[in-house]
């Protein structure tokens, strides 16, 4: 199974740029394309937090119109750019969200890797934090399948990056999160957002990534004191190849855009090319 996966689009209505500086809608556009194109096709979408730049249903009509061009399932929750209610009218039609009520979250149970979305955003917060009600829900949502292997995706990172003005809006819990995680051993991975960088770690024994983003990436600054800043790196997606069979999560970081290649290593002998 393949699974793509897009990130913090921070979409703008009105041929807005985000910080007047990045197109985020063109961006969008630009991995729609390039999701679609990619062989072998890919089975899914996963979108992991701040859709939008503001949450207003302008945004999220912006946002919906360039998602129908998606030719395969999608599916969304929110970040701390966007607002709940906003994003269920926008999303009222689709299977999963249409059926959520107090928290964009759900399982989706129609492909060999079992896909569960978490909503762990605060209404007006920039950090991350899991009540008790989503936590239960998330440990009988897991209870219930334990012999298929799980992703599971949401915004915030359970980790510290050492970006530090990143670091202290992550998920204040992730502590908690991951003790419970641990709990299920068929969970195999966990697909976060919200940082605009790729990272890895391994939690209780669990692969916990970050995506790249399409746009504009968080400077990748170390320094404790570093102010808050972007820089527009090469766009790029998370990609995971998924092996149900094995339980088993390959990740990848793929570049969207044209660039030179691909060039053959061997001549038609078989020969490496000198």
């Amino acid at each position: 199974m393949l699974l793509a996966q897009l990130t913090d689009m921070h979409i703008k209505a009105d041929g807005r740029w985000a910080y007047g500086k990045v197109d985020t809608v063109g961006y969008l556009q630009k991995a729609i394309d390039h999701v679609n194109r990619f062989r072998p096709k890919i089975d899914a979408v996963i979108l992991t937090g701040d859709l939008t730049d503001r949450g207003g249903p302008r945004e999220f009509e912006e946002l919906r119109r360039h998602l129908q061009d998606l030719a395969i399932p999608w599916f969304p929750v929110p970040g701390n750019h966007d607002r709940r209610d906003m994003m269920r009218e926008a999303f009222a039609d689709h299977a999963q969200i249409g059926a959520c009520r107090d928290f964009i979250q759900y399982a989706v149970d129609d492909f060999p890797f079992r896909l569960i979305g978490i909503d762990t955003t605060e209404p007006g917060k920039p950090y991350g934090h899991l009540c008790e009600a989503r936590l239960a829900w998330l440990d009988a949502c897991l209870a219930a399948a334990p012999d298929k292997p799980t992703l599971v995706f949401q915004h915030h990172p359970p980790f510290e990056t050492g970006i530090h003005h990143m670091d202290v809006q992550n998920l204040l819990n992730g502590d908690v999160l991951m003790d419970l995680l641990a709990r299920h051993p068929q969970v195999r991975h966990v697909a976060c957002g919200h940082v605009h960088r790729p990272c890895e770690v391994t939690l209780r024994g669990i692969g916990v990534s970050i995506a790249p983003n399409g746009a504009h990436s968080v400077s990748l600054d170390l320094d404790p004191e570093g102010p808050s800043s972007f820089t527009m790196d090469p766009p790029s997606l998370r990609l995971f190849n998924l092996d149900a069979a094995r339980g088993r999560v390959v990740s990848h970081v793929s570049y969207v855009g044209e660039f030179d290649g691909p060039y053959p290593f061997f001549d038609m002998s078989g020969a490496l090319l000198d």
